[in-house]
C-alpha cells in the first residue's frame, strides 16, 4: 500500500479517474498479468479485485480469456461512459405545495442527471475525507443553455457541465484546489449534498 505525498506527481484512480487526494492511501493493481501497476482508490478497489485484477505483491492468478459468461464493470464502463446506479427517488420527491418555474424545474433535472451518473460516487468518496462540501447548480446563458454543478470544499473543487439531451449528460469541466479560483456565479450555494453523494437543490417547499 502506498500513500500519496506532497512530493508525489498528480495522480488519479485508474477506475474512477479521480484525483487521488495528499495523503490518501491507495492501492496498486496490474489490470492483467504482465501489465502494469495502477494506482487505485479505497472505493474502486473491490471492483479491481471483482474485474479480475490483480493487486500488488498478490500471487498471480491464470486469467481466463474465454469466460464469456460475465462482462466486466471496467467493460461496461468502457463502451456506455460509466453505469448508472439503481433507479431511486428523484430529488423533488417530498410533496412541494406550489408550482415549481421553470428555473427550479431545470435545478431537478440537473441534480437528478448528476445522481445517475458516476460522478455521485466519486464526490460521495470526496466526502469520506473532506467532510459535507458546499455546492450550486447554475443555469448558463444562451439557447441551449447547459448547467453547471460545482461542488466545493475548503481545499479541492470540482465543476460538472449538464447537457440534458447529450449522450453523455453529465461530464467534469474543471476541478481546483481553492475557492478563490471560481467565478462568484458559481458560489451562491443553492444546493447541498448527501453523505452518500447524492445532490439535492435547496428548494422551498411552500
Amino acid at each position: 500500500m502506498t500513500r500519496v505525498t506532497r512530493t508525489a506527481v498528480t495522480r488519479t484512480c485508474a477506475i474512477c479517474e479521480r484525483t487521488l487526494l495528499m495523503g490518501e492511501r491507495v492501492m496498486r493493481f496490474a489490470p492483467n498479468a504482465g501489465a502494469d501497476l495502477v494506482d487505485v482508490c479505497p472505493l474502486c478497489q473491490e471492483e479491481a479485485l471483482e474485474s479480475g485484477w490483480l493487486k500488488e505483491g498478490a500471487p498471480s492468478m491464470p486469467f481466463v480469456a474465454d469466460d464469456r459468461r460475465r462482462r466486466s464493470a471496467l467493460d461496461l464502463r468502457t463502451i456506455f461512459g460509466g453505469r448508472r446506479p439503481a433507479a431511486e427517488e428523484p430529488v423533488a420527491s417530498e410533496p412541494i405545495l406550489r408550482r415549481l418555474s421553470n428555473d427550479e424545474l431545470e435545478l431537478v433535472e440537473a441534480a437528478d442527471l448528476f445522481n445517475g451518473s458516476q460522478f455521485r460516487r466519486t464526490v460521495g468518496g470526496v466526502a469520506k475525507s473532506l467532510g459535507e462540501p458546499q455546492a450550486s447548480i447554475v443555469t448558463l446563458s444562451g439557447v441551449n443553455a447547459d448547467l453547471v454543478i460545482t461542488i466545493a470544499w475548503d481545499i479541492s473543487w470540482y465543476q460538472y457541465r449538464v447537457t440534458a439531451d447529450s449522450s453523455q449528460p453529465v461530464r467534469l469541466a474543471e476541478r481546483g484546489h481553492e475557492l478563490d479560483e471560481l467565478d462568484e456565479r458559481y458560489t451562491q450555494w443553492n444546493a447541498h449534498v448527501d453523505p452518500d453523494g447524492r445532490l439535492v437543490p435547496d428548494i422551498a417547499r411552500l
